[in-house]
């Protein structure tokens, strides 16, 4: 996977970059793993804005991942390597033996025609899927359970994994790609292998029209804004709030932790992802 760069013939090309999507074998997808949703554009049940700075972005169809891989030791073999515009990583179409066919994440790695497998005792392989506890320590994986049989819920990214670390007991040491350590339960499944599209971050949109494609809208500063609309704004002339930065709702939005510290999950931190920060305090 490589990124290409356009001649700076216009303002808009003059910065912009894409992938070459070398790894994509279909340019259309599986139609019955594909659904639309309700795009909202960042509003609640009452249609008023919940999440500013979204809406105007291209129509897009959602492809059903197969988070889980509950189908165990039923072998099936990769179809295609496709692109989703719902995820940063890519994703590959497998059809198992019994014909049914399901859309996976993609491992850096993975080709049409390979075979892959979901089981207690399957072989440690690439785009292979099994529990954490009989995946040996130093292998990288991805596509991690949380909790046993709920589907994966984290690592999921392009060019995303976790390390195995250990292992204590019941429990399976991962290090994360946050640098965070965190104990799962060795039940838990996750996926062999490192995900694809790791130069995902490389990529310059070049203009502001791609944002708009994606669904950002333009971010405005609290410091240009009238006082009835932001904590920030009045005065006269060019200011710079003249008090610590907050939110429009007046929270403290800089250095302000916000993480409560009795979180019930902070108990299977081992190491936090910040220095001198442990079980998540």
């Amino acid at each position: 996977m490589g990124i290409r760069k356009y001649k700076p013939t216009s303002p808009g090309t003059r910065y912009k970059s894409v992938l070459d999507f070398a790894e994509i074998t279909a340019d259309e997808p599986y139609k019955p793993l594909t659904m639309m949703l309700n795009y909202k554009a960042g509003r609640g049940d009452g249609g008023k804005i919940s999440v500013r700075r979204k809406g105007g972005r291209v129509k897009r169809k959602y492809r059903i991942i197969d988070f889980k891989r509950n189908k165990k030791n039923i072998d099936a073999v990769v179809k295609t390597i496709e692109y989703d515009p719902n995820r940063s990583s890519f994703i590959a179409l497998v059809c198992y033996t019994d014909g049914e066919y399901a859309y996976i994440l993609a491992p850096e790695g993975l080709k049409v025609g390979d075979n892959i497998s979901s089981g207690e005792n399957v072989e440690i392989k690439l785009g292979n899927s099994l529990p954490l506890g009989k995946i040996p320590p130093g292998t990288d994986v991805h596509n991690v359970e949380l909790s046993a049989g709920k589907g994966a819920q984290i690592v999921r990214s392009a060019g995303g994994f976790a390390t195995i670390s250990a292992k204590d007991g019941d429990y399976v040491s991962l290090k994360l790609p946050s640098s965070e350590v965190r104990k799962i339960r060795k039940e838990c499944y996750a996926t062999v292998g490192i995900l694809g599209n790791k130069d995902h971050n490389l990529v310059s949109i070049g203009k502001a029209g791609k944002a708009r494609w994606l669904g950002r809208r333009p971010k405005v500063r609290g410091v240009v804004m009238n006082p009835v609309d932001h904590p920030h704004g009045g005065g006269e002339g060019k200011t710079s709030g003249g008090r610590h930065p907050v939110s429009p709702w007046g929270q403290p939005t800089k250095g302000y932790k916000t993480r409560r510290k009795a979180k019930p999950s902070s108990k299977f931190i081992v190491q936090g992802r910040k220095r001198n920060r442990n079980r998540g305090n």
